[in-house]
């Protein structure tokens, strides 16, 4: 369907017309709905990885709003496979100032939301091919908490100093491509 079609149909179901700009900004990276709360960049560098998928989390109130207010840390979290079902295990959610009496557990296995046939062939693949499972990313999407796992390799010393290479080399190739 071409973009005039597109924005035709739109236009006749009752909404504003579209035009190519504002098509192009849907199609952008960065969503409007999605707020980031943590990256985990370390996973990135001792890891590599194969596949992602995003999952809901179960939390607590006090934990949304210390997520909220950027209390949270990822570099330490995994996702294990316990009776049938996943839990995000090693991160760190501080406790919420102000939710004295009923404030939460800082370090506690909490269940990641999946489908049945997600979870069959993500945590098969990790089991079967001894990978490990890493929240990459934890973001709010729509109102509600997001993580963004990993099924990832182990790097190797030899792997890393490989990839940081390879990273200079092209940084320093563009910045003599910007200068010519």
């Amino acid at each position: 369907m071409s973009r005039a079609v597109a924005a035709q149909v739109d236009f006749n179901r009752g909404g504003s017309l579209i035009t190519a700009k504002s098509e192009k900004k849907k199609e952008s990276k960065d969503d409007p709905n999605e707020k980031l709360i943590a990256h985990n960049r370390r996973a990135r560098h001792e890891y590599d990885v194969l596949d992602t998928l995003e999952c809901g989390i179960v939390l607590v109130g006090s934990e949304v709003k210390s997520l909220r207010a950027g209390n949270f840390a990822l570099e330490d979290g995994f996702a294990k496979l316990r009776d049938g079902e996943l839990y995000l295990l090693g991160c760190d959610i501080q406790e919420y100032s102000y939710a004295n009496q009923m404030n939460h557990v800082t370090k506690r296995a909490r269940k990641l939301l999946l489908h049945r046939r997600e979870l069959r062939s993500f945590a098969g693949r990790a089991k079967e091919k001894q990978l490990t499972l890493v929240p990459l990313k934890m973001y709010f999407k729509e109102g509600r908490a997001k993580v963004l796992l990993g099924l990832c390799r182990r790097r190797k010393l030899h792997d890393k100093r490989e990839v940081m290479k390879e990273k200079t080399m092209k940084r320093e190739m563009e910045r003599a491509v910007r200068k010519k």
